[in-house]
């Protein structure tokens, strides 16, 4: 069975989902960086560059937003092949006119112009955002596709009865012009229920385009749910056990959520106070650490060694101390080919791995052997990861080759930063992972200790100018919870992970 877990700080909103008390997915939101991801912006085309089909679009960001030409919508594309008409009942209908040819981003937009984008991947190193026009709004149930008149359902929804049904639904009632994705999730649910979720979003992209309409280039328009929010858009379902926040006022907005969308789900929602705090009761810290490790331990004794060079991720597939309890060594190799190939799966969603992937499994003669090992990995991609990914079979020297979508940051981007000391050759956490480290535990130490009065948290320098900085309203606000005041103090001679906590 899954649960939810959301732990809420002043300095940063934690979210972990955990299927049979192993964490699957693990989600940030520090309060004081700006989430882009799904943002619709108003957009002024900065530069084009007809050469590689792309625009570059000035969205008020450090870096320029860059469009190209695979995401933008044929319909605008081709001067706005599907027209917004206004009818004397002020009502909209489109019109349509037949797409013909290549196109060429040089011909379909002028710098200067203004123009809607949404952001699909945040910026990353020295890239600025990516965008589309290919507007997508998701749903509990549906993805709204605005301006793409198509209508999927979700692979995973395999009954033909239910896809049929589906369909019709959105199909009576989903306006002209417009189109759908079906969730998973709206397997089995009510004409009803998707009738709400759809009534919703289609009032959510009618007040984009009045807000594009009265807003300034650059301004941001329309923003994605909060990160619990989205969690539970995403990963609520029938498998969902429990949701636990130890935040009493994100526990009333997540009430209020569920109590729109999925009724029925209201009764799993949950309180915790603690001590401990809600991820060390369920041990989320220590299995973030293992995952930020290269090296992952199997249960039959063999390890995993996961590295990510520049152009792929390379995975290293060992026995370790495993002999197995047969005579045959091709069955103790198969053993533990397998149960690395799910273990795979896991570390790849929760790592958040993406791009080219190769796995260098224990060599085996068998060739119908290496067809179980292809076909197992296969399967459990299928049926544990949601996102898109194409697997090759395994080679004559014993490596699989397979592809998985990129979606934002890995696990150890979002958490570390190339090490100064060792010039990239590994890592250590950031200034503001450990800051936030410090802050947690100083926190813990406080409520297990019951003090009161003024304590002294004395830390290395970085984390003291880090904290001074940016978490000086975090600190008031972990005053009040405490009831107690909060003295920072620099010690020149502390490393940046080492403090103490003094009661005055």
């Amino acid at each position: 069975m899954k649960k939810i877990l959301i732990n809420k700080d002043s300095w940063q909103t934690r979210v972990a989902v955990l299927n049979n008390d192993k964490l699957q997915d693990i989600y940030f939101d520090t309060h004081n960086k700006e989430d882009l991801d799904r943002c619709f912006f108003k957009g002024r085309i900065s530069k084009l560059l007809p050469g590689i089909q792309t625009a570059f679009v000035d969205i008020n960001q450090q870096k320029a937003g860059f469009l190209h030409i695979t995401e933008v919508d044929r319909a605008l594309a081709t001067e706005r092949i599907t027209d917004f008409l206004q009818t004397d009942d002020g009502r909209e209908e489109f019109t349509h006119r037949e797409i013909k040819g290549s196109l060429d981003i040089g011909k379909i937009f002028t710098e200067g112009e203004e123009v809607l984008v949404q952001v699909i991947k945040e910026p990353i190193s020295e890239k600025g955002a990516k965008l589309s026009t290919c507007f997508t709004l998701p749903g509990k149930f549906i993805v709204l596709m605005p301006n793409i008149p198509h209508l999927g359902v979700s692979k995973k929804i395999e009954g033909k009865e239910e896809r049929t049904r589906l369909r019709e639904v959105l199909q009576q009632n989903l306006p002209p012009g417009m189109g759908a994705i079906i969730r998973t999730t709206a397997e089995g649910r009510s004409a009803k229920d998707l009738q709400k979720d759809l009534a919703f979003l289609i009032s959510t992209w009618s007040s984009v385009v009045k807000k594009f309409k009265k807003a300034k280039a650059g301004d941001l328009i329309h923003e994605d749910l909060s990160l619990p929010l989205r969690v539970m858009r995403d990963h609520l379902d029938e498998d969902v056990q429990l949701v636990v926040s130890d935040d009493q006022e994100e526990l009333q907005s997540l009430h209020k959520f569920v109590k729109h969308f999925t009724p029925e789900d209201v009764a799993k929602l949950r309180f915790y106070s603690g001590p401990p705090s809600l991820f060390e009761r369920f041990g989320i810290d220590e299995q973030i650490e293992k995952a930020l490790q290269k090296k992952v331990f199997l249960k039959c004794g063999g390890s995993l060694v996961i590295e990510t060079a520049e152009a792929m991720t390379v995975i290293d597939v060992n026995t370790g101390k495993f002999t197995g309890s047969t005579t045959s060594l091709e069955d103790t190799i198969l053993k533990t080919n397998l149960e690395a190939a799910d273990e795979i799966v896991t570390q790849l969603r929760l790592r958040n791995i993406g791009g080219l992937i190769v796995i260098d499994f224990i060599d085996m003669n068998n060739l119908s052997n290496r067809t179980k090992l292809s076909r197992f990995l296969e399967k459990m991609l299928k049926e544990k990861d949601k996102y898109q990914s194409v697997t090759l079979k395994v080679s004559e020297f014993g490596l699989i080759q397979m592809t998985r979508k990129r979606s934002g940051k890995t696990l150890l981007q979002q958490l570390t930063n190339v090490c100064s000391a060792c010039t990239g050759c590994g890592f250590v956490k950031s200034i503001q992972s450990l800051s936030f480290q410090i802050l947690r535990e100083f926190k813990e130490e406080v409520k297990r200790k019951s003090l009161t009065s003024s304590v002294t948290l004395s830390v290395s320098n970085r984390v003291f100018e880090y904290l001074i900085h940016n978490e000086y309203q975090a600190i008031l606000q972990l005053e009040k919870q405490l009831n107690c005041k909060a003295v920072l103090e620099c010690n020149e001679q502390y490393e940046d992970m080492q403090f103490t906590i003094q009661q005055m």
